[in-house]
């Protein structure tokens, strides 16, 4: 199964943990983290999440972030994508949908994934056929409904 993890979820573990919300999505992803390195998902990655990474102020949410990613992807959207993305995005984008968050959507519709995962509220209101897009916590209980 391919995921798309954005970049708010590969952050939720560096905040504010006294918020139960944030302390859930927290545990879910992590424990996604353990299932990809275990190789049970395959985890897409894109240069737009390469890109928004890179301008994370902190060094070593940067680092921690880019080892995870360019050591357990299975398969990445690259820049050769950009016109693609770009043509996806604008649709997506007219739906209310943010300029960032409709490219890292049309990355993961570019690569076939089954579920995109993020902590945005406003982006979990977006409902594509191509892709469910789902919280850490509601992609696990997919999951064990599945099994």
């Amino acid at each position: 199964m391919k995921i798309y993890l954005d970049n708010c979820s590969y952050n939720r573990p560096y905040d504010d943990q006294t918020q139960i919300r944030i302390h859930l999505e927290t545990e879910a992803k992590l424990h996604i983290q353990d299932m990809i390195k275990n190789g049970e998902l395959d985890l897409v990655t894109s240069y737009i999440l390469d890109y928004e990474n890179s301008r994370n102020r902190f060094l070593h949410k940067r680092q921690a972030i880019s080892e995870f990613i360019n050591t357990n992807e299975s398969y990445y959207v690259g820049e050769d994508k950009d016109r693609e993305a770009m043509e996806l995005a604008r649709e997506i984008r007219k739906t209310g949908v943010k300029d960032m968050d409709a490219l890292h959507v049309a990355c993961a519709i570019l690569a076939g994934c089954d579920f995109f995962i993020t902590t945005d509220d406003r982006l979990l209101k977006y409902l594509p056929q191509e892709i469910q897009i789902v919280t850490p916590g509601e992609f696990i209980r997919r999951l064990e409904a599945m099994e």
